[in-house]
This record gives C-alpha cells, structure tokens and sequence, in this order.
C-alpha cells in the first residue's frame, strides 16, 4: 500500500510573478473551465458524434484572508485594469506536492472584491478569469 499527502502549505496561487499569501482557512482555490471540452449529438438512429468546443476560456477563483497584504495587490490590479486597461496578467496554481497545475498567460480580475466588515475575522473572494486556461488535475505524491 502506497500512502498519498496532500498539503495546502504546498499550493502555490502566483499572479503576475507574485506568490500570493494569507490563503483563506477552508476552501482557497477553485478552477473551472467555462464550458464542456465536447459537445455530444446523437442521432435518430442512434449514431454518436462529438463537437470539439475550442472555447478553452476559464475562471479561477481564490479566497484570501481579510489580513492578507495580497488583497492590497489584486485591488491595486483591478483598479490599474478599470483606469487604463494595463491588468491583463499570468496566473498558476501549482501543487508542488503533486501533479496539478492550472495556468493562463491572459488573465484579468473580474471586477473589485466585495468588502464585508464583521465582527470576526473575514475572508476576501477574488474572481479572476481566463483567457486561456490549462488545466491539469493530478494526484499527490
């Protein structure tokens, strides 16, 4: 029997060359493409076909720690993008503990994060989407 670890601390969310810090405490990443890979027709007579879908445009969601400096970061590219369109970047998400890898080499955030004070401390939910997005979904070591 082989014994698998994964381990968040080996998660690395990098945008625009910047590792990214203060990753929220439950669910911190989710990658999604927009659409299906294929589309499938079948016919009258049972018949099946498949569509390629060339639409390989994703998004990619973070969620960071209300304290995290990195939340200064993504505002001030959001805020550069709105005032003179200079906030397309890369992003990666890499599992340095495994074999997942998510990239794109065109990137944008969607638009500001919603800001919510309370007494507890918060989180912060960054949506960035994709031009083009590579997604590979692997095992851990």
């Amino acid at each position: 029997m082989v014994l698998r670890t994964y381990d968040p601390k080996q998660v690395s969310i990098v945008v625009g060359g910047r590792v990214l810090t203060g990753i929220g405490p439950d669910t911190f990443i989710s990658v999604e493409r927009e659409n299906d890979s294929f589309t499938k027709q079948v016919g009258a007579s049972g018949e099946v076909g498949r569509a390629n879908n060339n639409d390989r445009s994703g998004t990619i969601t973070l969620t960071l720690m209300q304290v995290s400096p990195d939340n200064d970061y993504l505002s001030a590219l959001v805020a550069a993008d709105e005032l003179n369109l200079s906030g397309v970047t890369n992003v990666l998400v890499r599992d340095a503990n495994g074999t997942t890898l998510h990239e794109s080499a065109e990137s944008w955030i969607r638009k500001p994060a919603t800001s919510e004070m309370a007494r507890e401390l918060g989180t912060v939910e960054w949506v960035i989407d994709c031009a083009e997005l590579f997604m590979f979904t692997g095992g851990n070591n």
